[in-house]
């Protein structure tokens, strides 16, 4: 077991390892990376985090699938498609994603991009206060706003996780990273500016928990919602304004490395 200081060190230079520019051509947070328009970076984004389950290699594949059939324009695509438009979307797949979900998620962005100027909002109906049920309440809010349209395909509701159901919620959490943290390294956008790093959860999957278990960072066995914020309560020990900077470090070292 290292002792804290010795274990912030360790980890700091592990997330500098990969926290920089040479990581993203590799990983889904190159999708929003090809665009420069806010709109665009977010709504790349939520379809790259959103397919990220698998191999990284198809993952980037299909979300560039997607976005060539968007035009390379995803936020002008969603607001101002034609019926013939989405006609050329009904033979996309991504595992269990379908043309039926992708409607939905199109008609959504339409809808919501119609009120704001931004998805930031998406996530703000939560009261201020403690750090981790702040982020807990904003994601069972986005899980219900991202639904409320009628006809919702009960379907679709798998592919946005919620607390509520106990999911990790490791690809919104990851969204909301690329989306929220602000540094100098080039990878995060840190485009959004209501929600806080500190307020950030950090992504856990089988990989990360193998190695925050190693570390001690992570005591519980089932991988699940109140493992996220274990998991994030131990990190913001180590670092309380950005404490899901240390995912690099994790992920680095679990996927990358095999640390084990």
């Amino acid at each position: 077991m290292y002792r804290s200081s010795q274990l912030r060190s360790f980890l700091d230079k592990k997330a500098a390892q990969y926290n920089r520019p040479a990581f993203i051509k590799d990983d889904p947070v190159c999708i929003p990376h090809l665009f420069t328009g806010k709109q665009d970076i977010e709504i790349s984004g939520l379809f790259a985090a959103v397919f990220a389950w698998g191999n990284r290699t198809t993952i980037i594949n299909k979300t560039r699938e997607l976005m060539k059939l968007m035009d390379d324009a995803p936020y002008d695509f969603c607001l101002h498609h034609s019926a013939d438009d989405l006609k050329k979307l009904l033979a996309f797949r991504h595992r269990t994603f379908n043309a039926t979900d992708l409607l939905y998620f199109i008609a959504f962005l339409k809808h919501h991009y119609g009120a704001h100027t931004s998805l930031e909002p998406a996530f703000l109906r939560a009261p201020a206060g403690d750090a981790d049920r702040f982020m807990e309440t904003s994601l069972i809010h986005f899980h219900e706003y991202f639904f409320s349209l009628e006809d919702a395909p009960a379907r679709t509701k798998k592919h946005i996780s919620t607390p509520y159901k106990g999911s990790t919620c490791k690809r919104l959490n990851m969204y909301l990273r690329w989306m929220v943290r602000r540094d100098k390294q080039g990878v995060d956008f840190g485009i959004w500016k209501k929600i806080h790093p500190a307020q950030l959860i950090c992504p856990i999957d089988l990989h990360v928990a193998r190695v925050a278990k190693h570390f001690g960072l992570l005591q519980r066995n089932q991988l699940n919602w109140q493992a996220a914020v274990e998991l994030t309560a131990c990190l913001r020990t180590l670092d309380a304004a950005d404490p899901v900077k240390y995912d690099f470090a994790l992920f680095g070292l679990g996927v990358m490395e095999k640390y084990r």
